[in-house]
């Protein structure tokens, strides 16, 4: 019967079954995990301008403000992966489309309520809630999309899915060049970065659509009936033990752990600290100039990684989704080092962040495309999100590892010592070059039961 299903999907029209529907649910996951891209955007682009602001008289924790913004993104990361573990155990138990509703309801609320912070340290838990939504989002968009879709149709949605979360940081970044982060007083006396925080409340009324036309996926609603009918011995839904009892999804989730680690320490502990380049290469500039500057050029890094995304689409569909996730891993490595070693003008940061940003967000089409086909439906919003979000307790500290090693290395007297730090953070790149190598392949295979 396996065998019988593989040919069918290799047979089969990459559009043969796709319905209006498919393409609604497609689009409309899409826009939970554009709009929660948006949100990290916004924080990338406001993290520096709200701290120093915030750290207003504290001049040791102004001295130490990249330590203070690994410690923010820290914050949302750790967020992220308690949101991952939750929300992923949620969609399995009680629905994608409910959990949806949930994780777009708190990211967007607490992304606004960032924009009220009176201290760092309100800011810090404010972050820390945004991650709990953004962490759940991922799982639950991806496993529906996966299990809604034609088999033939499913790795072009979920590469579509991911790449289209570039819109949103897209969007992040334009939106900053209109409402500019370091201004000091932007709107009715307030700053910058407190009107930025305020216009991420907006996503909340994509709940609008996702209540009226999204319907939950038929395989689940078949694994919860078994569920309820015993049919399921000893194995539960949304069980997160149950990904450790079976050798089977044990090795896939330790596989899955350590491609989730590359992925997300390089993006979170060296990639989103672009702005902080651009300002280290524009130092003396003024403040307008550097906020334009950074809006427009992390805009393009965000293109880079738009079509980098569809790039890794187009060959884990062609050539299977090992080889692609090798040589984006290896391209990541080399184009990061390059960039935090080179970019010194605006001119520079034009065209090098968009190449960084190909690199570095390819892999994150592959999470989209290859973490569901690891898992059975009972297991697989759980799976996903131990894969993708539970990795963040371990990527978390990399942000403030990088931020500490930086000024490790200026009171060491190294020259350059941000775009030293970042050079040495970027070799966590090995760990997801490593763990491909010993990675099952699931190209042509139909979507896993147990």
């Amino acid at each position: 019967m396996g065998g019988i299903a593989v040919e069918q999907i290799k047979k089969s029209s990459v559009f043969e079954g796709v319905t209006p529907y498919h393409w609604m649910v497609v689009l409309i996951a899409s826009g939970g995990w554009l709009f929660d891209c948006m949100d990290q955007r916004i924080f990338a682009l406001a993290r520096e301008p709200a701290l120093t602001e915030l750290l207003h008289g504290n001049d040791e924790g102004l001295a130490k403000l990249k330590s203070f913004g690994g410690m923010a993104t820290g914050a949302m990361i750790l967020g992220w992966a308690t949101g991952g573990i939750i929300f992923g155990v949620m969609s399995d138990k009680f629905g994608r489309v409910k959990t949806m509703i949930a994780t777009l309801l708190v990211y967007s609320g607490f992304t606004g309520l960032s924009g009220y912070s009176h201290s760092w340290q309100e800011f810090m838990i404010y972050r820390f809630l945004v991650g709990l939504g953004v962490g759940g989002m991922f799982g639950a968009a991806t496993t529906l999309v996966a299990e809604s879709v034609p088999p033939g149709f499913r790795t072009l949605a979920l590469g579509s899915l991911q790449a289209l979360s570039a819109t949103g940081n897209i969007m992040g970044s334009l939106i900053s060049t209109k409402i500019q982060p370091g201004a000091p007083e932007f709107l009715f006396g307030l700053s910058g970065w407190r009107i930025l925080f305020f216009v991420g409340i907006l996503p909340a009324l994509l709940v609008i659509p996702i209540v009226f036309v999204l319907r939950e996926p038929e395989p689940w609603i078949k694994a919860k009936e078994a569920s309820r009918r015993g049919g399921i011995t000893q194995k539960q839904v949304g069980s997160l033990p149950d990904l450790f009892r079976h050798p089977r999804w044990r090795y896939h989730s330790i596989i899955g752990m350590f491609l989730g680690l590359a992925g997300m320490a390089g993006l979170w502990g060296v990639g989103f600290f672009s702005p902080e380049l651009i300002s280290t290469a524009l130092k003396g500039e003024p403040q307008q100039v550097v906020d334009w500057v950074r809006g427009n050029a992390t805009a393009l890094q965000d293109c880079g990684s738009f079509f980098g995304m569809f790039t890794f689409t187009f060959f884990a569909a062609r050539w299977g989704r090992k080889p692609t996730f090798l040589v984006s891993f290896i391209l990541s490595l080399g184009v990061t080092i390059y960039v935090f070693n080179n970019l010194n003008s605006a001119q520079d940061a034009y065209w090098m962040l968009p190449l960084m940003g190909f690199a570095q967000l390819s892999v994150f089409a592959g999470y989209s495309i290859y973490f569901p086909e690891l898992y059975p439906t009972r297991l697989r919003g759980t799976g996903v999100g131990f894969c993708y979000n539970t990795v963040r307790y371990l990527s978390a500290p990399f942000p403030w590892l990088m931020g500490a090693l930086a000024d490790w290395l200026l009171l060491a007297g190294y020259d350059n010592p941000f775009r030293l730090a970042c050079s040495i953070v970027a070799f966590i790149y090995v760990a997801g070059i490593i763990a491909i190598l010993f990675a099952p392949e699931t190209k042509g295979q139909p979507l896993p039961e147990d």
